[in-house]
């Protein structure tokens, strides 16, 4: 995902990373011109991005604690993109992203998610293209030294 980000122009873009963790795709989406909010359900994770913002970029994105399954989303507004890595690892958050995600997009905006082929994944996309969205699937292999991973990056598009 990050490869796929820093190869964009997000100048004016409106983001929203779900589940940031330590930050990298919030850190590349704001050194290619977006506004980011990060968002996880834990505390630390933000406090995590934050410092990798700092340190990397010199300033920082905002952020938000954002429990999937009961979100809380008055007065956040709605993102030319939603980023998620690795999120999709068991059926309660493929099930809450999938109703999730359509409500943070703005009409034409995409949603990307990069998935190292987890079992649930398959929960989500089906649910996303129930609500009509296209999945336009990109394959990386990423070294993790004795072997590679590969990583799906789903585009998905109302």
């Amino acid at each position: 995902m990050s490869r796929h980000l820093s190869e964009r122009d997000l100048a004016n873009a409106r983001a929203i990373e779900l589940g940031c963790g330590v930050g990298l795709p919030t850190i590349i989406a704001l050194s290619c011109g977006a506004t980011v909010l990060a968002t996880d359900h834990y505390e630390a994770a933000l406090d995590f991005t934050v410092h990798n913002a700092r340190a990397n970029l010199g300033r920082e994105p905002d952020t938000m604690l954002l429990d999937w399954r009961t979100p809380e989303t008055d007065g956040i507004g709605t993102f030319d993109l939603v980023l998620a890595a690795d999120v999709l690892y068991e059926r309660k958050n493929a099930r809450a992203l999938a109703d999730l995600v359509p409500k943070l997009l703005v009409p034409g905006g995409e949603a990307l998610f990069a998935d190292p082929r987890r079992d649930e994944a398959p929960v989500f996309l089906r649910a996303m293209e129930r609500d009509g969205f296209e999945d336009l699937v990109e394959i990386t292999m990423v070294d993790q030294g004795a072997k590679n991973v590969k990583v799906l990056l789903h585009r998905l598009r109302p």
